[in-house]
């Protein structure tokens, strides 16, 4: 229990804002105090819209006059006066953040500090071969031609251009004018001429020539200079070639795989951050998810026609309508009319509908016995719905376009939000994306067990950056979300689970002298981890800071140092101090959440319930949204059913991720995605 004194106070005198009655109020520093009180007697307006209110406002006014014009005044809260009152931070439930970017990893840093690690210690493989890539620099390379190629007659080259189409005649120009006369072009040695040019719709491989040589034990220096002019003009690459069987051999200052030559830049910690055009996934944005357009929405129901609705983007049947003129022209071409089912239009027809052409053809009208010409310039229905989803478009069209689009997951990335590259730098087996997509708990034990399995030079480079993981990934494990991966988008996570990771976070960044006020923290979370979140919250005090919490949980209640009960009712009969002081004294104290804690009162369990025998069922089959391993949920239909387990068992995924979007589906046609 933490010790305070009546000269270590926050003094509240007057508090009228809201439902409160012009309240006097004392509350300790340095302690965990608990508002707790009926709902709507007032919590909140003590807590949140007097006391944090009037933190932020001093703050505000701390800033010059100038930097005050533009984010304006503060209101001041409805209080007479507020002494004792430390900088104060606010954790609360709502606000959650929606920026689809944003994860578990970036909002306690853990990723940050990953991506450093990985910059500093990993090891980088080729995805081409697989192979471990290698590093040389020019001492080496020159040993190891010397030694490799020694009385043979070789060709020292500098790629210039790899797998690009061009006529380069610029190149050549460039490359004649610097001294050189001979390149290698496709495999083939040419003699560089006066306005030498190739095809510029082909894909080429051009590399310069720096020299031909034999190699002697007295040719070390001709080699070494070789080296340096093939790394200027290759970009840190070079190519030894031998004369007689041709064979290539790839040298780089950069990481290179020793097969094919592939060459990586060195890792920096942007190379492992999706939301940094260095790292991010080119096809996704670092999104990890794309939207593709869903056929299904675009023919609900095979057994309509196009005048009827079959196909769902055309909408109502419009006689002049330019799409159904469009569509009409179509199936004079291909054999069928705005009245044939969808399902028996041909393939070749509906391929054209959806992803359009560009033709002319003629075609005779039997009823009038002439031949017409028709052009037909018509875009597709799939390609016009892609062209209407961007930011451009105005939100209504954005709209319509979405209900006919499914998020699938990035099929260049696999869903990692990285680049190809960036997946290929490994510690102990495994690349950055693999590490994210750990639970907390198996994410703590891989990290505890690195210092064993790298290697000495490693380790002493990555401890540190390794104590700062492993710090934070326990903060994370002592206040319940163990079960959370640092990839877990932060708009999936409830309210509680928000607010203890920024518990969590501010544990991380260890200051002192705050004070911190949060709404519900134990909202969400099992019983079996509250001790686990009651002992962070006293870490947080014990540091030196003043915790204020917003509260109905008795546990929480009964370990705290104070206890402050808003009440007696809520609204217009709530907003008074009912009781303060500390839980043992509630023993003796008169309010209703006394009554409650020392046992005077108690919910009593229901002597007979509703009987479920002959109630209809909902049955949901096979669900597997998240951690659910093929759930098959019956649920009894007019009764008030419990949904309860372990934080991060799946309730919510069973129940808001998976029923509510069957059912507004159903009855709201809505677009969510079961």
């Amino acid at each position: 229990m933490a010790d305070y004194s009546e000269d270590k106070t926050l003094e509240i005198l007057g508090a009228r804002e809201n439902n409160l009655k012009n309240i006097d109020l004392s509350i300790p520093h340095n302690a965990l105090v608990v508002i707790t009180g009926l709902s709507g007697s007032g919590k909140s307006s003590l807590a949140f819209d007097t006391i944090y209110a009037e933190g932020q406002r001093r703050y505000m006014e701390s800033f010059s006059a100038y930097a005050r014009q533009f984010i304006g005044n503060m209101e001041r809260p409805d209080v007479d006066k507020i002494t004792g009152l430390s900088p104060v931070i606010s954790i609360e439930q709502k606000s959650v953040n929606r920026n689809p970017r944003s994860t578990v990893g970036t909002i306690t840093e853990i990723y940050d500090f990953l991506r450093l690690l990985y910059a500093r210690i990993s090891e980088a493989y080729s995805y081409n071969t697989g192979e471990k890539m290698v590093r040389y620099s020019e001492e080496q390379i020159t040993d190891l031609i010397m030694n490799d190629y020694h009385g043979r007659r070789i060709n020292v080259l500098a790629p210039n251009v790899r797998g690009r189409k061009g006529h380069y005649r610029e190149l050549f120009d460039h490359i004649r004018q610097a001294g050189f006369t001979r390149v290698r072009v496709d495999g083939e040695m040419r003699e560089i001429e006066f306005g030498m040019m190739l095809d510029r719709y082909k894909t080429h491989n051009i590399e310069i020539v720096i020299d031909r040589i034999e190699v002697k034990d007295d040719s070390r220096n001709r080699i070494g200079k070789s080296v340096q002019t093939a790394f200027r003009y290759g970009k840190g690459l070079l190519m030894v070639m031998d004369n007689d069987d041709e064979q290539i051999r790839y040298f780089s200052r950069l990481l290179m795989c020793p097969t094919t030559g592939l060459s990586y830049e060195d890792p920096e910690p942007n190379t492992f951050s999706f939301n940094s055009p260095f790292g991010a996934c080119p096809k996704c944005n670092g999104m990890g998810v794309i939207t593709v357009v869903d056929k299904e929405k675009l023919v609900p129901d095979p057994n309509l026609s196009i005048k009827k609705g079959g196909l769902a983007p055309a909408g109502e049947y419009k006689a002049g309508s330019w799409i159904f003129k469009q569509l009409e022209a179509i199936g004079l071409r291909y054999g069928f009319s705005l009245d044939t089912p969808m399902k028996d239009i041909s393939e070749e027809a509906l391929d054209v509908i959806l992803y359009g052409t560009n033709e002319t053809f003629e075609v005779k009208r039997d009823y009038l016995g002439i031949t017409s010409t028709f052009k037909i310039n018509f875009e597709g229905i799939i390609n016009f719905i892609e062209s209407q989803n961007n930011e451009d478009a105005p939100a209504s069209i954005v709209r319509w376009a979405n209900s006919f689009m499914n998020h699938v997951t990035c099929p260049v990335c696999n869903g990692t939000r990285l680049k190809k590259e960036a997946q290929y730098f490994r510690i102990d087996g495994k690349n950055i994306a693999e590490v994210a997509e750990m639970d907390t708990r198996t994410l703590c034990r891989w990290v505890e067990s690195l210092p064993n399995k790298l290697s000495e030079r490693q380790y002493e480079i990555g401890k540190e950056i390794l104590r700062e993981i492993d710090k934070r990934v326990h903060f994370l494990m002592d206040i319940g979300i163990d079960y959370l991966s640092l990839n877990r988008p932060a708009a999936s996570l409830s309210g509680g689970e928000s607010q203890r990771i920024r518990l969590a976070t501010q544990i991380g960044s260890q200051l002192t002298g705050v004070l911190y006020i949060l709404d519900e923290p134990s909202i969400g979370l099992h019983q079996r981890d509250n001790h686990r979140l009651i002992e962070s919250l006293k870490e947080l005090r014990d540091l030196g800071n003043s915790v204020l919490v917003v509260e109905h949980d008795k546990d929480t209640m009964l370990n705290a140092d104070y206890l402050i009960d808003i009440g007696p009712g809520a609204g217009r009969h709530g907003g008074e101090v009912v009781f303060a002081g500390t839980p043992a004294a509630t023993m003796t104290g008169h309010s209703i959440t006394c009554d409650y804690l020392n046992g005077t009162r108690r919910i009593e369990v229901p002597k007979s319930r509703r009987p479920i025998a002959n109630v209809p069922y909902l049955t949901v089959f096979g669900a597997r949204g998240h951690n659910l391993k093929d759930v098959t949920l019956k649920l009894p239909l007019g009764v008030m059913t419990c949904v309860t387990g372990v934080s991060g068992s799946g309730k919510s995924t069973l129940v808001n991720e998976t029923l509510t979007p069957i059912l507004s589906q159903r009855f709201y046609r809505s677009v969510k995605e079961p």
